[in-house]
């Protein structure tokens, strides 16, 4: 996915919610994410699949319920981007307290 999709999906604050507690928590089902942030499980489903879709978590089936969890590896373009802001500055950074 690109930086652009997973940046809109973690623009919405209750979705940065969700991330956090599955950050935590670990893999946690749509409905103990909802009694934890204490909106429907309809709402909580939809926010979760604009992380899917964004590739942030992942889900899984266990019997009835649709279990999520993090997926780290899709932070990564957020990560490049960001860091495409510091590279250079830390080069610098470096450099001066190498003495070059």
């Amino acid at each position: 996915m690109s930086e652009q999709t997973a940046l809109k999906a973690i623009a919405e604050p209750r979705r940065r919610e969700l991330l956090e507690l599955l950050r935590d928590e670990g893999t946690l089902s749509v409905g103990e994410l909802a009694d934890r942030v204490e909106v429907t499980q309809q709402a909580v489903s939809l926010h979760l699949k604009v992380l899917e879709d964004a590739g942030l978590v992942e889900a899984r089936r266990q019997g009835t319920r649709h279990l999520y969890a993090v997926r780290p590896e899709g932070f990564k373009p957020v990560q490049e981007f960001v860091e495409g802001f510091w590279g250079e500055h830390l080069h610098r950074l470096k450099d001066t307290l190498e003495g070059k």
